[in-house]
């Protein structure tokens, strides 16, 4: 039962490494950005609902209301403005273009925030919990982080398939020429998808802070390599690889916990480098033909 255990807990863990994934994975799949500023941005989130907190006095889980619309909005002014001209020169210069970003953000946070570590207070959520069994214990904290993944997810490829911006978005996407000859304007709909990537990534960051301690340095040593690792397993540009993927590093690094408390974050690596080396297009993903 202990090894059961272990594998609900790597779920439920998969889940917020979903959620940071998502955005990532929309906009590789969308523009082929590699945003390595994600994970900063996560952090700007959580720090964020600390001001919002401060100021409004609303509840920490309550804070989303007004996070994920301030950076739905960034998202879209700054894709139209730095990343769209990075995209304007080629694709390796937005890898550099977001790399000078997550420096900035990060020494910004250090500068002005120090290096203290923070948490957003949800009370007594944070550690209550039911019990399936002896052996089995489940976070309510944990379970509701899963379903706001799969949520989001759902949502995300509802939006995709059903919506008329959606199917703009996947238009542009499959052959940006072919669109814009058909009137569509790619910068405008590249906004669109920024502006989702952004939004999730505030619900990723705000889980973050409820589920665990964050500072200035943690998005790029941990939630940027969480966020990649997830994706690339599933599968680079699929939403669905990406909760596949989150949740199958998830497990691995709670099993690896089981064997050893130090192990936890070398079996996720070590994971992550068999299948780069076994299926390098990521597990849900087809191999193509010539």
């Amino acid at each position: 039962m202990i090894w059961v255990n272990a594998v609900l807990q790597g779920v439920l863990l998969g889940g917020l490494y979903a959620l940071f994934a998502c955005g990532l994975s929309l906009m590789f799949g969308v523009m082929k950005v590699i945003n390595l500023a994600h994970g900063d941005l996560a952090v700007v989130a959580a720090y964020t609902a600390l001001g919002v907190v401060a100021v409004t006095h609303l509840p920490a889980v309550w804070s989303f209301v007004l996070v994920v619309p301030i950076f739905a909005a960034l998202g879209y002014v700054v894709q139209r403005t730095l990343i769209q001209a990075a995209l304007n020169r080629s694709v390796l210069t937005t890898l550099l273009v977001t790399f000078g970003l997550s420096v900035v953000i990060e020494n910004s946070l250090l500068q002005f925030l120090s290096a203290n570590s923070h948490s957003l207070n949800i009370g007594s959520l944070v550690s209550d919990s039911f019990s399936i069994g002896s052996q089995i214990t489940i976070a309510y904290l944990d379970l509701a982080i899963f379903v706001i993944a799969v949520a989001v997810l759902l949502g995300l490829q509802h939006f995709l398939s059903a919506t008329k911006h959606g199917r703009l978005i996947r238009a542009v996407a499959d052959d940006r020429e072919a669109a814009q000859l058909a009137g569509a304007d790619y910068r405008h709909i590249f906004g669109i998808a920024a502006a989702i990537a952004f939004a999730t990534v505030a619900f990723a960051g705000l889980a973050f802070g409820m589920y665990s301690s964050f500072d200035p340095t943690i998005g790029t040593d941990q939630l940027l390599l969480f966020a990649f690792e997830a994706v690339v397993i599933g599968g680079l540009g699929s939403l669905w690889g990406t909760l596949v993927g989150g949740i199958m590093l998830g497990v691995v690094q709670q099993v690896g916990a089981q064997v050893s408390s130090t192990d936890q974050i070398l079996a996720g690596q070590l994971f992550f480098l068999l299948v780069l080396v076994i299926r390098p297009q990521g597990i849900t993903s087809r191999r193509r033909t010539a």
